[in-house]
């Protein structure tokens, strides 16, 4: 071990253990049998998950047969119940409901107080009887019994025995679970009751859905089961989602189901028809809500992903990824500021969160260059514009180019291919921005023994091994499914080349840190699912369409701005793959209704849901990176707005000029993506004021402005006038040296 880190000083290795993922202030650190079953659960979850997607049974892994496990691959409905009720119970035993304090003990703050242990107890009994229902409806439904929404007796049961102990017992077990007394090693009696109740959750709609009632759902005879269990399924996986991702999501969750009933109040285009509660809740616990398209996806190809993340993590490559950079930018002017783009790239494409990857990487870049002389909000910026931009770097896209693979029916091939020039322009438009400010700060770079030797990263570049596997494996025609396995079986044998070989014990960590991961970004997408459920249900999406299309009358350009607008403020607060979820819910059908392609118009919306994160007021990647840098938040995201500004014209060029998603001849989208490139170097010049080598006055500034926009256009006769501009402003900047500090003299009228 000694001469192991004696070699990592020789090399002088930046990067250790980055991609670990940091204590959550409410997750419980738990000892002795409790951490053991946390440990089994967080194991057996991921495994499950990677068995069933690759129709894998026991039996089939051991040659047992066990007749009380499910068969795999399990039917669809189910898989993706069993996938929310998973998280749940893991999430609920794992992380608490209120924020743990430096002072809370193992043994908590004391007693919970008799009312609050009756209470918890009762609520106990009231969640096991209706998980006692839910298993004695199954063995009457096996043995035979017609089950149906309108005969009196099934109804009470469902009612009585069974819907109202549930919602009652979840109800209980929320409020008790907020004013528990806090215990960081021990389990909460409430929350284990919010476990009882989402195992009751799932076995009755197992159950039912089984039947022929999946296809009563909405009408006069669904059982009114299915109604209360979806009441108490919604607020286990709102609440979840409050500990995992705070209030924002939840909030706008909350408002979409008031509107459900109060949309018959609604004026304009706002006014909903009136839902009765039972068909509404009947409803959003299927296909059309919780169990549609973000459940599918995070069922699949994200827990696959993060499977496959969880995999590098434990072979060091995340370490790799970050030295790599260092080893290849660090000498550039700004060093630490060019590392971050480029590991944050890589990193934030297979990390899913904007705000995750910034703690991931930005606790190691950030420092950095506050030491190499940025400013502190300007390095938490940096970070924060880098990290965004990794959730639209194909492949992998932070699993957003799988959502819309399955929201649009587009092969995710084509998907991918078509993020790549989006893509580059986002990154060169932060990498100019990042230069130029350095150039303004007369910035060096880090000097070669401080930072690896290039050399040795290079020998090392089998490292990129399971990502280059998963590439050609996706695009020579295997599923994504059988691509991602195969990356993260790479990710194990590679690690067999490095010190960190992937032993048993080692894969099975890989696994338990797989199933913590999962927890936050399933919930997400359980809870986005009710929004959307919501939008399917109350026809609301089909009336913002009508809206943009009355605003397209006016102006297309302004229907687009409209779009934008909405597509930011729907995804503030919230996780990319839920914010671009309801987005595309929202705005997305708009925009093809106006005759925008398909491809496009989800580009469109899904980067301006992934810019939210860098958008004040509320922006989740500033603020994170603000936490590290210690910089003011709200200065934080003004100024990774600013560095990021370029991006925000992207998917205006793209509409414009579709060859930038590779939709025309190649000659097309080769000059489209120069020109491109060209308009993005001459915008962040202008907003930087920078150019030949010294500071820009004001109106070369402008002048640098319009000559970007020109640029962006993309047509032949608009490139060649904006290289003009941008000749004359370098001109006018090098040869008159006008004063970059001179203030603008305003006449008034005498």
């Amino acid at each position: 071990m000694a001469n192991a880190a004696a070699r990592d000083d020789d090399d002088h290795l930046i990067a250790h253990d980055v991609d670990v993922e940091p204590v959550e202030p409410n997750r419980r650190v738990l000892a002795g049998w409790r951490n053991a079953l946390i440990v089994v659960l967080a194991v057996a979850y991921p495994a499950f998950h990677m068995a069933a997607l690759n129709g894998l049974s026991i039996r089939d892994l051991t040659g047992i047969d066990l007749p009380f496990l499910p068969r795999l691959p399990m039917e669809t409905w189910n898989f993706r119940i069993v996938h929310v009720a998973g998280a749940l119970i893991l999430g609920f035993l794992l992380f608490a409901a209120v924020r743990f304090r430096d002072g809370d003990s193992d043994a908590g703050q004391g007693p919970a107080g008799t009312a609050r242990l009756a209470a918890a107890w009762v609520a106990l009994a009231a969640a096991a009887l209706a998980l006692g229902m839910a298993v004695l409806f199954a063995r009457q439904i096996a043995g035979g019994v017609m089950w149906n929404g309108i005969d009196e007796t099934i109804r009470f049961r469902e009612t009585w025995l069974f819907g109202v102990p549930l919602v009652a017992a979840s109800l209980a077990g929320i409020v008790l679970s907020w004013v528990w007394p806090r215990a960081r090693g021990r389990f909460a009696l409430p929350d284990i009751v919010l476990c009882v109740a989402a195992a009751a959750v799932a076995a009755y709609l197992i159950t039912i859905y089984g039947t022929l009632m999946r296809n009563s759902t909405g009408t006069p005879f669904a059982p009114i089961g299915i109604s209360l269990a979806a009441v108490a399924g919604t607020l286990l996986i709102m609440e979840l989602t409050r500990r995992m991702a705070g209030m924002a999501l939840v909030i706008i969750a909350a408002v979409f189901l008031i509107y459900v009933f109060a949309g018959r109040f609604m004026p304009g285009f706002l006014k909903a028809p009136a839902i009765d509660w039972e068909r509404f809740f009947s409803q959003v616990y299927t296909d059309a809500g919780i169990l549609g398209p973000t459940t599918a996806v995070s069922s699949t190809y994200i827990i696959l992903f993060i499977i496959f993340a969880a995999f590098l993590q434990a072979s060091k490559v995340g370490d790799y990824f970050v030295n790599f950079a260092f080893a290849a930018a660090g000498r550039a002017r700004g060093g630490p500021a060019k590392v971050a783009i480029f590991a944050s790239g890589l990193m934030g494409m297979i990390n899913g969160t904007s705000a995750g990857n910034v703690v991931a990487t930005g606790s190691l870049t950030i420092p950095l260059m506050k030491k190499v002389g940025y400013r502190k909000q300007t390095a938490g910026a940096v970070e924060a514009a880098a990290s965004t931009g990794g959730q639209i770097m194909p492949p992998i896209m932070g699993a957003g180019a799988f959502i819309m693979a399955e929201i649009t029916g587009i092969p995710y091939t084509e998907i991918a291919l078509a993020a790549i020039i989006p893509a580059v322009l986002y990154f060169v438009s932060v990498y100019f921005m990042v230069d130029f400010e350095a150039a303004k700060l007369g910035m060096r770079g880090m000097r070669a023994d401080e930072l690896p030797r290039l050399g040795r990263m290079a020998r090392q570049a089998f490292l990129f091994l399971p990502i280059v596997i998963l590439i050609a494996a996706l695009f020579a025609g295997y599923s994504v499914i059988r691509a991602g396995t195969y990356a993260t079986a790479a990710a194990a044998v590679v690690s067999w080349l490095t010190p960190w070989r992937m032993g048993p014990r080692a894969i099975a960590r890989a696994f338990e840190l797989a199933g913590i991961m999962a927890i936050q970004i399933i919930a997400v997408c359980a809870c986005a699912g009710i929004i959307v459920g919501v939008i399917s249900l109350t026809g609301v999406g089909a009336r913002f369409s009508s809206l943009l299309l009355g605003l397209a009358e006016t102006s297309q350009l302004l229907a687009l701005i409209f779009a934008m607008a909405i597509s930011i403020l729907l995804g503030m607060g919230m996780p990319t793959t839920a914010a671009y979820a309801v987005a595309a819910s929202v705005v997305a059908p708009g925009l093809v209704q106006l005759g925008i392609p398909m491809l496009t118009a989800h580009f469109f919306v899904f980067y301006f849901a992934v810019l939210s994160a860098i958008t004040p007021p509320v922006a989740l990647a500033s603020y994170a990176a603000a936490g590290i840098s210690g910089a003011n938040p709200m200065e934080t995201s003004v100024t990774s707005f600013k560095i990021g500004l370029a991006a925000f014209i992207v998917p205006f060029m793209f509409f414009y000029n579709a060859a930038l998603l590779l939709d025309g001849s190649w000659p097309e989208v080769i000059r489209a993506g120069a020109t491109a490139t060209i308009g993005v170097w001459l915008l962040s010049a202008g907003v930087q004021g920078w150019i030949a080598g010294m500071r820009a006055a004001w109106p070369v500034r402008s002048l640098l402005l319009l000559a970007a926009l020109f640029m962006i256009e993309g047509g032949l006769t608009t490139d060649m006038i904006g290289v003009g501009m941008a000749v004359a402003a370098w001109a006018v900047q090098r040869f008159l040296h006008p004063d970059p500090d001179a203030p603008i003299e305003v006449r008034g009228a005498d």
